[in-house]
């Protein structure tokens, strides 16, 4: 039994080295899928995902910008990739820290809110006061539009962090009864446990499509202004 239930989502395997973000990349280096001579039922499945989504965030970014889309697509699969991992046993699961997340959302983020201010600043502050508001309501709206801008990469990063920790957290709780249970007590946590587990395959789904496509109407909303 474990001393503390947070310990598997320690990233440190030892003081010098810490090997577990490894886990990142070794599902990219296991996907060779050029070596293929005939298109597999693996490539025919995942030039379809790939080519759903690219139609779903090409609408959301209003057709503007041709080939944007691809980083939206690339940041999907990345973190499925990274959640679905996380559920085998004795993997760490990396897209349960903040580290993890605000690596993705960040730099997406100030990258676009640079380019909106050095490009179009008038239409940047134009976008701060939304139309119709009253006189009176501007300084307020403006207060809260910037805030609602700065909070953006941090919900995203915390929203998935917390959905993947919430569902480990669980699943560990569980496993720790399952220790002193009896014998009917046991099948019914192991059944509770299967379902868990296809349930956190859901929303490691559902997580990797909602951040993703959170990054698209975000910038979306950016290029659209500014264009």
């Amino acid at each position: 039994m474990m001393n503390n239930l947070f310990i598997t989502f320690d990233p440190a395997t030892s003081t010098m080295l810490s090997l577990n973000w490894v886990s990142m990349m070794i599902v990219l280096m296991l996907m060779p899928l050029e070596y293929w001579m005939l298109p597999s039922r693996y490539n025919t499945l995942m030039n379809m995902l790939l080519s759903k989504l690219h139609n779903e965030f090409s609408m959301l970014m209003y057709n503007k910008t041709k080939g944007f889309t691809l980083i939206f697509v690339s940041l999907f699969m990345f973190i499925l990739i990274n959640n679905i991992y996380g559920l085998i046993p004795y993997i760490f699961t990396s897209s349960s820290h903040l580290v993890f997340s605000l690596t993705l959302s960040l730099p997406l983020w100030l990258s676009l809110m640079l380019f909106g201010w050095i490009n179009c600043t008038q239409n940047m502050f134009a976008h701060l006061i939304p139309m119709g508001t009253p006189p009176l309501l501007m300084p307020f709206m403006v207060m809260i539009e910037t805030i609602s801008n700065f909070i953006r990469p941090g919900s995203l990063a915390v929203r998935l962090t917390a959905n993947m920790i919430a569902g480990h957290l669980l699943m560990s709780l569980l496993g720790n009864n399952i220790i002193n249970a009896s014998t009917m007590m046991i099948m019914l946590l192991l059944f509770i446990q299967m379902m868990l587990m296809l349930f956190e395959m859901a929303v490691s789904i559902i997580q990797a499509y909602v951040f993703s496509v959170l990054s698209t109407l975000y910038s979306s909303e950016m290029i659209y202004e500014n264009t």
